[in-house]
Formats: structure tokens, C-alpha cells, sequence
């Protein structure tokens, strides 16, 4: 059965829209996403406020679901050998809301399939869903670049720019499960 491992950031969670809520919360500027186009993760914001909001507690477990994920990727776990992979470690929060938010939005993901690390370059699978070439540029199979603002400009990725466009591609052709 081929293998497909998924981020989670700014690919099952929307974490672009919660970064807008938690800075308009904290700074009563509502701020439109259109800003951000094109501008790297971290910079996104003014100096500093990503990574503050990153270690806040509870910024992970509320981040919104990102449209569709939850249907495409409970279809794709009946044809594929589906794992979660995210980059955790470096914000030691996430881990436990990590957690929490895959068991509340995700149930069928056994905790058999989700994998936190500090490095993806580790990661052995058919395909990969990210949106940083980061992790995409070491990985070995087919890499789907997950559109969000900060990879707008990236090119050398084939694009998925939301869950019908991955259903579109990995559902369509999914292998025979044997």
C-alpha cells in the first residue's frame, strides 16, 4: 500500500487565518490575508509576534480545520497508508495540543500514524503534502506543495492549492489496495 504522509500547519490546520485572529485579538487590527502573499512565515507579522503566538498556550488546539481536509483525508486512509507528520519539537507546546486537535478533529488517525519530529528529512513515504519547501526539498517520493502565503512564489513543486485539488490528484489514481 503506498504512503503518504501530511503536515499538519497550514495543511490540515489553518494556522494563516488563526495568526490573523490572534494578532486582531491582541492588536485590534484586522489585517487581510492578501498582506501576506509572498512574505516568509516568520515575517509575516511584525518582529517577533509568530513566534510569540507560536508559544502561546492553546494556539494550537484552536486552530481552525482547514476546509475539506477532514473528508479527503479520511477517504485517502481507506486507499493509502496515511501518516501525520509534523515538525513539533521546536515548539514543545504543540505537542500535547497537537495531540488533542488530531483526536478532536481527526478520530480515525490511530496514534499509530502520527509521527512529531524535529526534522522531516527523516520521512519515507510515496508522497508528501507540505506547504515549506524545507521539508519538501530532502523527500525522496512525489512532493505536493500545499499553497499558503509564504510559498506563493514557489515553483518547483507540483501545487495543490486545497483538499479537492488532493483528492483530485491522489484519489483519483490511488493504487489498487492489495
Amino acid at each position: 500500500m503506498a504512503r503518504i504522509a501530511i503536515d499538519m500547519d497550514n495543511v490540515m490546520a489553518d494556522i494563516t487565518t488563526h495568526y490573523l485572529t490572534y494578532y486582531e485579538a491582541a492588536h485590534g487590527i484586522k489585517l487581510d490575508s492578501e498582506t501576506l502573499q509572498g512574505v516568509p512565515e516568520g515575517e509575516a507579522l511584525p518582529e517577533g509576534m509568530v513566534r510569540q503566538f507560536l508559544n502561546t498556550p492553546g494556539f494550537f488546539r484552536t486552530a481552525p480545520v482547514m476546509p475539506g481536509s477532514q473528508e479527503v483525508i479520511k477517504a485517502l486512509c481507506e486507499k493509502y497508508e496515511v501518516f501525520i507528520v509534523s515538525a513539533a519539537m521546536e515548539f514543545p507546546l504543540s505537542l500535547q495540543e497537537k495531540l488533542e486537535w488530531l483526536n478532536e478533529h481527526y478520530p480515525f488517525i490511530s496514534w499509530k500514524n502520527i509521527v512529531f519530529c524535529g526534522s522531516k528529512t527523516i520521512v519515507e513515504a510515496d508522497y508528501m503534502i507540505d506547504d515549506h519547501d524545507k521539508n519538501l526539498r530532502y523527500f525522496k517520493g512525489e512532493r505536493l506543495l500545499f499553497t499558503a502565503p509564504h510559498n506563493i512564489n514557489l515553483t518547483d513543486y507540483k501545487r495543490v492549492n486545497n483538499w479537492e485539488e488532493v483528492a483530485e490528484e491522489l484519489l483519483a489514481t490511488a493504487p489498487a489496495v492489495l
